[in-house]
Order: C-alpha cells, then sequence, then structure tokens
C-alpha cells in the first residue's frame, strides 16, 4: 500500500456485553489497513501493542506514504518513523479542521461487525475465514476470486506455527 493510508484496530465478539473497545473480556482483536480509494487488508493480533502493529504496518505499506490513525498511543511511534504520520482526536473530532480523517477504515469496521452479527456468534476456530470474506466482500473481488483466495488463507492460517 503506498500513498494515504488509514489505520485502526477493532474488537469482534465476545460471550458478555460490558466492557467496549480495549480490555473488553473475550473479544477478538483486529487490525486494519485501508488504502484510500483502494482495498483494505485485516490481521488477527494477539494484542494491540506497537510492537504487534507497527510491523505490520511496515510490512504493508511503503515508507513516504502518510498513515492516518486515531489518538491511540502505541501509533506515537508513526511520528519518528519512514512514514508521515497524521493523526484524529476522536474524543474531540471525527474529521479534523484540516481534513484528517478515519472514516474508510471505520466505514469497514462497521460493514464487517454488521455483516457478522447475522451469525450469532462465530467460533474463535473460523473467525479467521469469516474476517477475510469480509475483506474481500469490500474489496469487491469476484466469487472464484473468492474461493480461490479463501483457500490459499486457510492454508496460510493452518501452516502458521
Amino acid at each position: 500500500m503506498s500513498g494515504e493510508v488509514e489505520a485502526d484496530e477493532s474488537y469482534f465478539g465476545g460471550v458478555r456485553k460490558g466492557k467496549r473497545g480495549r480490555g473488553a473480556a473475550g473479544k477478538v482483536p483486529v487490525f486494519g489497513l485501508l488504502k484510500r480509494g483502494g482495498k483494505v487488508y485485516t490481521a488477527i493480533i494477539p494484542n494491540a501493542k506497537a510492537s504487534t502493529l507497527i510491523p505490520i504496518i511496515r510490512e504493508k505499506v511503503t515508507p513516504d506514504s502518510i498513515v492516518y490513525t486515531d489518538s491511540f498511543q502505541v501509533y506515537d511511534v508513526l511520528d519518528v518513523s519512514e512514514f508521515h504520520h497524521r493523526r484524529v482526536n476522536h474524543s474531540k473530532v471525527f474529521v479534523s479542521k484540516r481534513g484528517h480523517h478515519i472514516n474508510g477504515i471505520e466505514n469497514f469496521w462497521n460493514q464487517a461487525k454488521r455483516h457478522l452479527r447475522r451469525f450469532n456468534g462465530i467460533p474463535k476456530e473460523s473467525f479467521y475465514g469469516f474476517l477475510k470474506e469480509c475483506e474481500w466482500r469490500f474489496n469487491g473481488g469476484g466469487h472464484k476470486a473468492l474461493l480461490n483466495q479463501l483457500k490459499s488463507w486457510y492454508r496460510s492460517e493452518i501452516n502458521k506455527p
């Protein structure tokens, strides 16, 4: 990905209602990157720490790209990196006076959660495939391409150490 890229983390699932967002028990943390005007990439992550998120950004985003994030502290590392970092403080605004926002990736999270809600709970073992299907739907692939992509994702998930 290059150019303008939005980065954000989200949390899916959980058996109990209650605490929302970071730290909510039983939820699956997911990290996403969205190339503005392009495709989304998602990854299930063990935690939302800088040591987890920054390597994914470095792997998927080319240097000198503009990376938009919220004001979560783990993204502070991007201020002194090979990227141009722009942040939005969601406790104050959703679009800054300079036009900085992460509404594209927030839109993806909304669509994915709405799509997955109708399954009324997904086992954690199957969640990866369902998440990647949401990614495919957002990116606008064809059915044959979906089948090939799902097979590829399934093989890569099974072969993880």
